[in-house]
């Protein structure tokens, strides 16, 4: 095929600007100034007839045009920076950068790391957590664990394990509740996802009375608050299993919700690379043997 006008350097420069979100942190990492950075791309946008990326108060986004190069691109520039590695005998670390929701992160995958580690430690992997709001293109990631019903646009998801709420508070509280109804006369915390209290309260055939609690966007949060005594929660029971283990926390009823499970998830348009296929084969193995222990 011939190529008689690739753009390497500003293609290198597109690549670099949306995985940074910014003109100005691309510049840092290009060590170049942040005006040959909108230059390179300006000149890109132009080669190629399209705009690649817009600028909003929040960062970088990438465009259709944009969505589509970026993965191409990246995995091309690590595919050189492969051999390149090969040809000069240098031992190839590759960077897998995975999001991760922080209650999976601290209630089930960081003890588990080290195993992940000792079977390849030619990856160095980086967990970055969240609360459950990401966005892995955007966000200069390669993989992210959400919870869910696994249904996001233009993602590939892969279900790793179940996480059915039940009702969770302070031991002295867990005490003094005979009946779903007692629930009524205490502070029921709530998270972002508002139908879980009634889901729970139906699946006991019991009327929901008015859920006026805080919101709060951490499960660890919510946690934390109910192990207090400052309130009572609905929780992912999996992933507060050493808090009830420990008497941190107690679960009052043995009824349980479904509201999603956790997933592994990946651009569907992403060509995935032997460090990405790597972590995903080995968390998928783990949480298959973590659901058949429980079973």
């Amino acid at each position: 095929m011939d190529r008689p006008d690739l753009p390497l350097n500003a293609l290198r420069t597109f690549e670099v600007a949306v995985r940074q979100g910014s003109f100005t942190r691309a510049a840092i990492e290009l060590r170049v100034t942040q005006a040959a950075v909108s230059h390179q791309i300006a000149r890109l946008e132009e080669l190629l007839g399209a705009k690649l990326l817009l600028r909003t108060p929040s960062g970088l986004v990438p465009t259709d045009e944009g969505v589509a190069l970026y993965p191409v691109l990246e995995h091309g520039l690590d595919a050189i920076s492969r051999v390149l590695d090969r040809v000069t005998g240098k031992q190839r670390i590759e960077v897998l950068k995975v999001g991760v929701v922080t209650t999976f992160a601290l209630g089930w995958l960081i003890p588990r790391l080290p195993r992940f580690e000792k079977a390849h430690p030619e990856i160095e992997l980086r967990i970055s957590t969240n609360n459950n709001r990401v966005e892995i293109t955007r966000e200069g990631l390669d993989l992210a664990i959400r919870f869910g019903d696994g249904n996001w646009a233009k993602v590939e998801a892969w279900p790793l394990i179940d996480a059915p709420m039940s009702v969770l508070c302070a031991p002295q509280i867990a005490a003094g509740l005979h009946h779903p109804g007692d629930l009524a006369h205490h502070t029921l915390l709530r998270s972002y996802r508002s139908d879980e209290w009634s889901r729970w309260f139906a699946e006991m055939d019991v009327p929901c009375p008015p859920v006026t609690g805080p919101v709060l966007d951490s499960s660890l949060a919510i946690a934390e608050l109910a192990s207090e005594g400052l309130g009572i929660a609905l929780l992912p029971l999996p992933m507060f299993a050493r808090q009830i283990e420990t008497g941190k926390l107690a679960q009052p009823f043995g009824t349980t919700v479904s509201a999603g499970r956790y997933y592994l998830t990946c651009p569907s348009d992403r060509v995935q690379d032997s460090a990405m296929i790597a972590f995903s084969n080995w968390i998928r193995s783990e949480s298959a043997v973590w659901v058949k222990t429980r079973d």
